[in-house]
């Protein structure tokens, strides 16, 4: 078997905290003082592709992930447009994920479209009903 085509992801440790930073809400400004760094500094380390291990250990400590975590996470530009639209554009930016009391169930909400389309459907036929019914009537009162 040949795995000279197989694309090998990479693995960035500066973008891998900044994401799991972002995904905790935390600001680089808490990071900084954590590690007794000012915020620029933080910004510099999240463009590092590798970062020392003592570095790291602290990291995950903040973050409150094991350290593998940060050194194994592939990178991967579909999840990180995912991530970054989600928080973005998300009610709880700035508050952890863990601290979130609403849990959503995709599936519950994709039945609860489908339910919606199916009543929509109902109420659109019995328009087109009480359209033919009275048009109907229009011709009958023409004859």
């Amino acid at each position: 078997m040949r795995t000279d085509n197989i694309e090998k992801k990479k693995i960035h440790h500066g973008h891998n905290v900044k994401r799991l930073r972002e995904a905790r809400g935390i600001k680089q400004e808490v990071i900084a003082n954590e590690l007794d760094m000012a915020q620029p500094s933080v910004a510099r380390l999240e463009q590092k592709e590798v970062i020392d291990d003592e570095t790291l250990q602290k990291l995950a400590v903040i973050l409150s992930v094991p350290v593998d975590i940060i050194k194994l996470l592939e990178e991967d530009p579909a999840a990180i447009y995912i991530e970054n639209n989600t928080f973005e554009s998300s009610s709880i930016i700035g508050q952890s994920v863990d601290n979130c009391d609403t849990i959503y169930n995709p599936l519950d909400k994709i039945i609860e479209l489908a339910n919606e389309k199916a009543a929509l459907y109902e109420r659109m036929l019995e328009l087109e009903k009480e359209k033919i019914a009275w048009l109907e009537k229009l011709l009958n009162e023409k004859k």
